[in-house]
């Protein structure tokens, strides 16, 4: 039998096939007037897409490059944080800022619990002198999505900047980020954005390049003084990723082509769908507020999780994510993220109900697309 591979994880994600035809055109060089108008065109999409006016870098890195680019671009070692910890990518801010380091206060939430504005308050008042307060808008271990717009309101009556790691988030939810106070915006490629995983994106408010200004932790590839010195002149301090950056170019075509608003809703299409159809086979959801980036379902009682997983990928090619450490085998991850359709959603159910009914699970075959027939309609109406 041919079995076909369906990408359905929460990054990379599934790229559009013009956009991976890209990649296979003849390279042009990346100091000239050619590539100094895909690059900037680029940027101008990006800027659409945060929902910002200001400065939005390039960086040829993964996402993390862009989180440590957020820390030694605005802080001293000794100077004061908070980091938000609501899974394995909020416990990295605090990784990358005990290297640099940065004191940092980590406030710890349970994998999937909610996290308020108010209690960010009281935090922020309960430590004086932070300068600068780490969160996800969509903490990607666990699939739940923070009040980002109340953190926003909460830090700008103080002196600290909102860092907001949008790597997954950005693109799927919204997220404007000069609209909802975020000081520094951080996001990657190979998410919503739909290319290959290779670049990173930032941008600075007016408030955090302040902080830039007097920053001394140690910094060379990833200094924004240097790369806002270059974008001036319509380039980059380093070598880019010449064929990444074209291929976001085309991207970016499609998604200002569809619109932001659009492009919210059919996230939210997705996300319905995908919860609709796991809860109509008695499953349950990880995440008291979960996102339209991906889903996490707890593992049903008598399962391994690693299992469901396994069985996904070697048996029917659909390579869903399970939990990180340390919450290995009690849940599942489905995304339903960047480019993929109301098709994807009905692919990815029905192996997890093929998956289940291996192991063993019972339930009632067909119920899954049965509940999420109905919402996905949407995306056709």
């Amino acid at each position: 039998m041919i079995k076909k591979y369906y990408l359905l994880s929460p990054g990379p994600t599934p790229v559009p096939e013009n956009v991976l035809a890209a990649a296979a055109e003849p390279i042009i060089h990346h100091r000239t007037p050619e590539f100094s108008k895909i690059f900037m065109d680029t940027t101008e999409g990006l800027k659409l897409v945060f929902g910002t006016k200001e400065d939005v870098f390039i960086l040829t890195s993964s996402g993390t490059g862009a989180m440590e680019a957020a820390v030694v671009n605005t802080l001293s070692p000794g100077d004061k944080v908070l980091t938000i910890n609501a899974g394995k990518f909020g416990e990295r801010w605090g990784n990358i800022c005990k290297a640099y380091g940065v004191a940092y206060k980590e406030i710890v939430v349970e994998w999937g619990k909610d996290y308020t504005k108010e209690q960010l308050e009281a935090a922020l008042q309960a430590n004086p002198g932070v300068k600068a307060v780490f969160c996800q808008i969509s903490e990607t271990s666990t699939g739940a999505i923070f009040d980002i717009r109340g953190f926003g309101e909460v830090v700008a009556k103080t002196e600290a900047i909102l860092v907001v790691d949008g790597i997954s988030g950005t693109g799927a939810t919204p997220c404007p980020m000069d609209e909802w106070n975020i000081d520094i915006m951080v996001s990657g490629c190979q998410k919503s954005f739909m290319i290959p995983p290779g670049l990173a994106y930032i941008a600075f408010s007016p408030k955090a390049w302040k902080l830039v200004e007097t920053a001394k932790c140690p910094k060379f590839y990833f200094d924004a003084r240097k790369a806002k010195k270059n974008l001036l002149d319509k380039t980059t301090p380093w070598t880019p990723a010449i064929s990444l950056v074209i291929q976001q170019k085309k991207a970016l075509d499609i998604i200002v082509g569809m619109g932001l608003e659009k492009l919210f809703a059919h996230h939210r299409i997705l996300g319905d769908a995908t919860r609709a159809g796991v809860k109509a086979l008695g499953l349950e959801l990880l995440a008291e507020r979960p996102g339209n980036i991906l889903t996490a379902v707890k593992t049903p009682a008598g399962i391994e999780g690693g299992k469901i997983v396994k069985t996904m990928q070697t048996k029917y090619m659909a390579y869903i994510a399970g939990a990180q450490d340390p919450m290995k085998g009690k849940f599942f991850r489905i995304a339903h993220l960047g480019y993929m359709g109301g098709f994807d959603i009905i692919t990815a159910l029905t192996a997890l109900e093929m998956t289940l009914a291996d192991l063993g699970y019972a339930f009632e075959i067909g119920a899954a697309v049965k509940a999420a027939e109905p919402i996905l309609r949407e995306s056709w109406s």
